[in-house]
Order: structure tokens, then sequence, then C-alpha cells
């Protein structure tokens, strides 16, 4: 009787983590699909942005500044007007970079993060050094995870560290990616933080290594700033 509860108690227990394993994966290839089909729609926006509303934008100050007038006070305005459509732009610009960068897809991920932080234009408030202690192969489908996650980093070093320096370092190895990432900054509690607003930056960083089936581990204290430490299969 007892050999036969314990059987009865092993299927279920088998049922229960077979179960839990099950909606794990299915939770995975949902956020996995839902996070692809983001990446789409910013791809299709910029392009959008890129292609169609920048040249309009030129084509119409182009026209506007061909426009022949005497009075000064007609001339301020054109001129104000050229001002205006050169911000929308710059604007539009940055908005499309953000959306996609150009350099990741031309020159891979090392160069695109560089990119991104001299794209920033804050190096007087914070200097960013990105360095490979080996050759890094490009993977394309995990680049463009890995670029958002180091968007996040910078964006959050840049909002909450109060650095002056953050270091981003690649090597790879023959079965996975290994990225330290760490900055002198004021350092923060992690559990403190994952209680409030800033934990859904760790959280988007979290889940876009989960999609990539790698890890991160998070490490500061006040005062001693923050370490990043990412592992990513490669096999």
């Amino acid at each position: 009787m007892s050999s036969l509860l314990g059987v009865i108690i092993a299927f279920f227990i088998t049922s229960i983590i077979r179960s839990h394993r099950r909606y794990v994966r299915l939770q995975r290839e949902r956020i996995t699909a839902e996070v692809r089909l983001l990446e789409n729609e910013r791809k299709r926006i910029a392009g959008d942005l890129h292609d169609s509303l920048g040249p309009l934008l030129s084509s119409v100050k182009l026209r506007i500044c061909s426009v022949e007038v005497t009075d000064p006070r007609d001339k301020e305005q054109i001129a104000q007007s050229s001002r205006h459509i050169d911000e929308i732009i710059t604007s539009m610009r940055q908005i499309s970079y953000d959306l996609l960068p150009i350099a990741l897809e031309r020159k891979g991920l090392i160069d695109a993060v560089r990119d991104f932080a001299a794209h920033l234009g804050r190096e007087d408030e914070l200097e960013v050094n990105v360095y490979t202690m080996n050759d890094v192969t490009s993977r394309p489908e995990q680049d463009i995870h890995l670029f958002r996650i180091l968007q996040e980093i910078i964006h959050n070093t840049l909002k909450h560290a109060s650095a002056s320096r953050l270091d981003i370092g690649f090597r790879q190895e023959p079965e996975e990616l290994l990225l330290l990432v760490q900055d002198n900054g004021q350092g923060f509690s992690v559990e403190k933080a994952r209680e409030h607003s800033r934990g859904l930056g760790l959280k988007s960083l979290e889940t876009r290594t989960d999609i990539l089936g790698g890890s991160i581990h998070i490490r500061s204290a006040v005062g001693e700033g923050t370490r990043y430490y990412i592992r990513i299969p490669r096999a």
C-alpha cells in the first residue's frame, strides 16, 4: 500500500514539474514572439521616418527657403520656420536611431554600442568605454537583444548612477558570450529597486536575457557602483 502511495505521489510531483516546465516554455515563447513583433514594428517605423518623412521635410524646407520676400519680418518668419524644420529633422533622426540603430546592421554589435554612446552626445557626463578581450562573432538575432540590454544599462546609468565612467567588456568563449558592465557611480539596492519603478528597467534586462537563454547577475551597493554580469550561450 505504501509503495502504491509513493508511486501516486511521485506521479503527481512529476506531472506538476512537467506542467510548470511547459508553462515556462510557453511563456518564454510568447514573450519572444511579442519582442520580435515589437522589434519588427520598430524597424518599420524607423524605415518610414528615414525614407519617407525625412526627405519630405527636407523638400518642404527647400521650398520655404526658395520663397523670395522683401519685408524683413517675412524673412525672419521664413528663417524661423527653417530652424523649426531643422529641429524636427534632428529629433526625427534621433527617434529613428533609437528605434533601429543603422550601425547595428552595418557594423555589428560592438561598433553599434560605441556609436550609440557617442550619439547621445553626453561624454562630459559619462565616459563609456567599450572593449573586447578577443574577437566577437556576430549573431544578428542575438545582437539586437544585447544592444537593447546595453542601451537600457547606459540610460539607467545616466539617469540614476551619478557615474562618470561606464566600462562595457566582451569576451567570446567557445560556447558563450560573456559581458561585464560596471560603473563607478553611487550604487543602489537591487532588492529595493525591484520594488519600485526602477525595477521595470531591471525586469526588461532580465526578460531580454531570458529570451536569449542566458543569465544576468547584478551586484550593487550604495556607494560602491554597479556591476552587471551577463552570460549568453553561443553554441
